[in-house]
């Protein structure tokens, strides 16, 4: 039946789509061009499909406010811990002036937003990374908090869900941002062994310490099409082992051919499917078709 869950297709009708070429004159920000498959489409409808492409189904990357609004109920989120911020421990040249332009710029206080929330009315404890803050990396507040949401969860004994979208470990804060990996990954192992529910969503790009610790520690561990997931880089891997990798090497669809995912759900019928789980995790819970 879980396979069933994961391979059934969903026809949804789209709007007017424009044609691949747009007037010069365009405003900024009205049209947006797919990275992947080059058409053109009008921005507020990319939007309103959940920034996924109508033309080829690409997944453009999505912060996490945008997620919150796509994956939770409304008006259902409530943040925690919003307001810590990262020290320079290791005193990094301007380490603080580049954060407090990544605050200004995103208006979030670090790379990952903790809060409660509902799946489709199942209460859960969330946790978003977001790529748009130094491109997603862990360093010790993001450890901490994504930490202290797994107790949240522990606490309330509610299903646990990340999102990862993370460059890896923050290098501005050397071995203290590497030991956010093993601080995680006990917190998670602690959860488990109490019965919680964990349910892993890896995003374009989930690489480096963060895919090597919590991303993939799921009881469930699912990722978005065509994110890129991996520890070390394509060009690395390859001069290491000198041979050729795979095109589709490091791919989410490369990962779930090769037993690493459990499934690979399009963004559009995300919020169904993991709702659906946790109706099933509830006590007492059954699958109605």
């Amino acid at each position: 039946m879980l396979k069933e869950l994961f391979t059934k297709n969903k026809k949804k009708k789209y709007a007017t789509i424009p044609s691949e070429t747009a007037k010069q004159d365009v405003p900024e920000g009205i049209m947006t061009k797919c990275p992947d498959c080059k058409k053109i489409m009008y921005t507020k409808e990319l939007t309103k499909n959940l920034k996924v492409c109508l033309h080829c189904g690409y997944h453009h990357q999505m912060n996490s406010s945008e997620r919150l609004v796509s994956f939770l109920d409304e008006n259902s989120f409530s943040g925690i811990n919003a307001d810590m911020v990262s020290e320079n421990p290791l005193q990094f040249p301007d380490y603080l002036e580049k954060l407090e332009k990544d605050r200004q710029k995103t208006g979030l206080n670090e790379a990952v937003v903790t809060g409660i929330g509902n799946v489709n009315g199942n209460p859960v404890v969330v946790a978003i990374m977001d790529a748009t803050f130094r491109m997603g990396s862990m360093g010790s507040v993001v450890g901490e908090k994504i930490t202290l949401a797994i107790e949240k969860a522990d606490e309330l004994s509610v299903p646990f869900i990340i999102f990862t979208a993370s460059g890896g470990a923050r290098m501005q804060e050397g071995v203290l941002s590497l030991m956010q990996m093993a601080k995680t990954s006990v917190a998670l192992k602690r959860f488990s062994d109490h019965g919680g529910l964990i349910i892993s969503i890896m995003t374009h790009p989930t690489t480096g310490g963060v895919s090597a610790s919590f991303a993939s520690l799921g009881d469930f561990n699912f990722a978005e099409p065509g994110a890129l997931i991996g520890f070390a880089g394509r060009r690395i891997i390859e001069q290491t082992i000198r041979e050729e990798l795979p095109e589709d090497f490091q791919t989410s669809e490369f990962l779930l051919k090769h037993g690493q995912l459990d499934a690979v759900i399009s963004r559009l019928e995300l919020k169904d499917k993991i709702g659906t789980i946790l109706a099933i995790h509830q006590p007492g819970g059954e699958l109605n078709w």
